[in-house]
């Protein structure tokens, strides 16, 4: 006979006191076995709890005051004991208990034990907790004979089911349509269950819960996809174990694209699942060009820590040509972070014996180290390396490289700063710079450049308050720069020749400086400059009559020189406002601003010819014939002094013109202010101490921004006042007196950079931050103007899986795109040539045609050559778990196309198919 009894019944039976009356204490304990009947020995918040002891009791007698316990493991009362003999004990250990923690459970509707078959049913929103275990599902059977537990679906009248069980273990969740669990064993039994591992999700008809740590599963699916109840694809697994964080193996797997099977079977496979870094292999891509088949960047991942990881990758071509690469990752939180590359391909054309039969060796170095701010605020150290072979990318396939191709210069620079704090501040700095032309092959190294600074004094400043006057405000301080240049080609980069010419030289600098106010108005700056410099090459030069040549001869050794030099400006700030709109009216354009900087400089530098000596030119019997001077520090790091003296004045006047206009927005009370000229700046000098040629060119610049910062707009031009001869010479006359007009046009240029887009008002960037810092690191720019880097297949150092994007059912309302603009035009008119020295216009953008179909380009048109600079055409189409990626390069030396497809999840990347057609071989 069952009993039902609210969820929320009391089930704890406090015997407060034994009464000598035999009725009451035969109706306590009557009442007690019922009770222990159905299982329940303490309620907690609403909730039933079974409560077993985790080891053998110790008899006690039983007190007025004790509370009476209940043995639910042998579902009969405990009697009450009387004492014994405490010398009396029991050699035999009991078994342990079958429940070995307390069991929770509730229910929404209600909770019925039935007696006879000995179960518990708990219906609507029930839920069972044991330990670590969870079950929540629509109807729960406890069954107490087999100490099992059973979870399943409601069914209503029309056949619906709902309120599926969900089990929990630990971090494990698994979703099935029922599931039997055993307490002894902790074993289950799981039918039509749905659980997330790392990333995918499993989806079988029978699951097998062997213990904490391993499932076994017959006929499931594995898949990645979002949508299980109609996913993409799946990998049908006919048997399969697993791991939960660790691991999946397989026996027979095919796969499915939308319930359909495919060809694709392999007998056994393996997924890993773990959540941190393992190491393991990196399968390759494989495929055909003009150097044969190909495998491509496989290879193997090494997890060495938390901190720090390794990949090994290779290529291997079938006519021998093979390729290296070692990709490298450090970071330490709140301290430094960085990634080293070295990249070796050595590349074989043709066959050999036959006459365009080559083979090269090309390489590149690439390091990034950047030091968390936080972690030292007085030192910092950092670096940026990218060196190598100047034909590297220019030779290399990958196309990881193809942004990189226009690349004509291999930048690097490695520094540590130190600053000591104190009065006076002193700083120093270490650096290594290094600076590749590609097309001449010439590098130009400092290994290393040191500059120290001590931190300006002011000898005659006041203890307190602040500075005034020219005096309080003289100040000096202390620098110094040492150099080891190396000039060297790429030829003889690391071999021991190329330190045969380097240059060593120091310079100190004490600048002593003041400024003051005059007329409240004017701002007078004055300094001047003592430097000394130290080489250890120097020339000595002679003539030999015998070969009739002027003969240079290096000397090693140490020689200084010292200099200075006085300069003094004066400048002031005018404000100029013009108002448009009077009281009672409301203009669009209600005032302009106009800021003009004038300033005028006076600057002397000595002539310094005590360090220039001459030698004599005779003929063949010794004749003297002329004179020649010369420095013995020409070729020197810094150069010899200056020998002639000068004495000039130089102009120059800044402006900056604003406007204030009414704000489109209504609500808004204030005025608008937009730039109209960001800087537009005229600069000059007139030389007093000179013969000829006294006034230098008038230099302008200027620049804006336009259509809401959008447009990016700078301009300069170089006007020169003198004339030139015949022989196109500037002479000592104006070019007004010349029958020209009063400035000739020598140069101007013009550059506007326009980004817009559909989305945000500077443009949204599509390229994304691992491209980016690719072809940063390669020295290529940071927009997509000369191509974007892909990586289609090789996505294994650091990439994140891209946010699922749900496309809006009104689509067409709005189409996403992006357009980059650069125009950039030079003229040219030194020599009265009167061209356009260059004029192009590049491009590149991105827009999505239809719902996860994007097409995108980049490239350029140079007006003047009348042609189509460097272009690459991408096609990408989202296939929810799938990505589809297509790049073309239509012309050029690089003509090429890449196809891939392939799965977006890093758990099964290396299900993939790349197809691509390599540049043609040139000789």
């Amino acid at each position: 006979m069952a009993i039902q009894k609210p969820s929320h019944t009391l089930a704890k039976i406090h015997l407060k006191a034994l009464h000598t009356n035999r009725f009451h204490i035969l109706f306590a304990l009557s009442f007690t076995v019922l009770i222990n009947t159905f299982g329940f020995s303490q309620v907690d918040g609403g909730k039933e709890t079974i409560k077993v002891p985790a080891e053998e009791e110790k008899e006690t007698t039983l007190k007025p005051q004790d509370t009476l316990t209940l043995d639910t493991a042998g579902l009969v009362p405990k009697p009450p004991v009387v004492e014994t003999d405490s010398i009396k004990t029991d050699s035999i250990k009991p078994k342990p208990a079958l429940l070995q923690d307390i069991v929770t459970y509730n229910a929404k509707d209600y909770t019925t034990f039935n007696r006879k078959e000995q179960k518990m049913y708990m219906y609507n929103e029930a839920k069972i907790t044991y330990q670590d275990m969870e079950i929540t599902a629509g109807i729960i059977v406890i069954d107490y004979t087999k100490n099992e537990v059973y979870a399943g679906r409601l069914k209503d009248s029309l056949g619906a089911y709902s309120q599926k069980p969900v089990f929990k273990q630990g971090a494990q969740v698994v979703e099935p349509d029922s599931i039997r669990f055993n307490f002894n064993s902790e074993k289950a039994l799981i039918w039509n269950s749905v659980t997330e591992e790392s990333g995918g999700t499993i989806i079988s008809e029978l699951t097998k819960k062997e213990n904490d740590s391993v499932y076994f599963v017959k006929n499931a699916k594995f898949t990645t996809a979002k949508d299980l109840e109609d996913p993409e694809y799946y990998l049908l697994m006919n048997r399969a174990k697993i791991v939960p964080g660790s691991k999946v193996i397989t026996g027979s797997t095919q796969m499915f694209i939308y319930n359909v099977p495919t060809p694709i079977i392999v007998p056994f496979a393996f997924f890993p699942l773990s959540k941190k870094q393992t190491s393991g292999v990196i399968f390759p891509s494989f495929g055909d060009n003009d150097r044969g088949y190909f495998l491509q960047n496989g290879g193997y991942y090494f997890a060495i820590s938390d901190y720090i990881d390794l990949a090994v990758l290779g290529d291997y071509y079938t006519n021998g040509s093979y390729g290296l690469r070692f990709e490298n990752r450090y970071k330490k939180r709140y301290k430094f972070n960085g990634n080293l590359a070295f990249r070796f391909e050595n590349l074989i054309n043709s066959e050999r014996g036959f006459p365009d039969y080559s083979k090269t060796n090309i390489y590149n170095l690439r390091w990034s180290h950047a030091q968390d701010t936080k972690s030292n605020p007085n030192s910092r150290f950092s670096a940026s390396v990218n060196l190598g072979s100047s034909s590297y990318y220019q030779q290399s396939v990958n196309q990881v490289n193809a942004a990189s191709f226009l690349n004509n210069t291999l930048a690097s620079s490695i520094s540590y700063s130190k600053t000591f704090q104190g009065e006076p501040q002193v700083n120093m700095s270490v650096t290594a710079t290094h600076s590749q032309n590609t097309q001449t092959e010439s590098i130009n190294m400092t290994l290393p450049t040191l500059q120290a600074s001590v931190g300006r004094v002011y000898p005659f400043a006041p203890k307190f308050g602040s500075k005034k006057g020219i005096l309080q405000n003289i100040n000096l301080q202390y620098n110094v720069r040492g150099e080891n240049r190396i000039t060297t080609t790429d030829s003889l980069f690391f071999k021991k020749e190329m330190f045969d010419d380097a240059l060593i030289g120091v310079k100190h600098s004490i600048p002593l400086t003041t400024n003051f106010k005059v007329f409240n108005y004017f701002s007078v700056s004055a300094s001047t400059n003592f430097d000394e410099t130290w080489t250890l090459n120097t020339v000595d030069r002679f003539y030999d009559p015998e070969t009739n040549k002027t003969i240079t001869e290096d000397l090693k050794g140490f020689d200084a020189y010292r200099t200075y030099n006085f300069t003094s400006s004066i400048g002031t700030t005018i404000y100029g406002l013009f108002n448009f709109e009077k009281k009672g009216q409301d203009k669009k354009i209600k005032a302009i601003r106009h800021v003009m900087r004038p300033s005028v400089s006076y600057n002397i530098n000595p002539a310094f010819d005590k360090y220039y000596d001459t030698f004599e030119v005779t003929d063949i019997n010794g004749n003297p014939i002329e004179e020649r001077e010369f420095s013995r520090f020409e070729g020197s790091l810094y150069g010899a002094p200056n020998k002639t003296y000068s004495s000039s004045i130089g102009l120059a006047l800044g402006n900056n013109i604003e406007a204030k206009v009414r704000d489109r927005d209504s609500t808004k009370t204030e005025p608008k202010k937009i730039i109209i000229l960001n800087n537009l700046n005229f600069s000059t000098s007139y030389n007093l101490a000179g013969d000829s040629l006294r006034i230098s060119p008038v230099r302008m610049t200027g620049g804006t921004q336009l259509f809401q910062n959008k447009m990016n707009v700078n301009f300069g031009a170089t006007l020169d006042p003198y004339a030139l001869d015949n022989n196109n010479r500037r002479v000592d006359k104006f070019n007004i007196d010349n029958g020209g007009s009063l400035f000739r046009l020598t140069s101007a240029n013009l550059t506007l950079g326009y980004s817009l887009s559909s989305k945000g008002k500077n443009g949204e960037d599509r390229t994304s931050d691992r491209s980016r810092n690719e072809t940063l690191q390669s020295g290529g720019r940071d927009d997509d103007l000369f191509g974007r880097s892909q990586d289609f297949a090789d996505q294994q150092f650091g990439d994140k899986e891209e946010e699922e994007e749900v496309p809006s059912d009104l689509y067409n309302a709005k189409i996403p795109w992006t357009l980059r603009l650069a125009y950039a035009v030079n003229y040219s008119n030194t020599t009265r040539q009167n061209e356009i020295s260059s004029h192009s216009l590049m491009f590149s953008g991105d827009i999505d045609i239809a719902p996860r179909w994007t097409v995108g380009a980049s490239s350029g048109y140079d007006f003047k050559n009348k042609g189509f600079s460097y272009t690459q055409l991408r096609f990408e189409r989202d296939l929810l778990s799938w990505r589809m990626n297509f790049s073309w390069i239509p012309f050029s030396a690089r003509t090429s196309w890449n196809f891939f497809i392939g799965i977006k999840s890093s758990i099964l990347k290396d299900l993939k198919y790349e197809k691509r057609r390599q540049p043609d071989q040139r000789l």
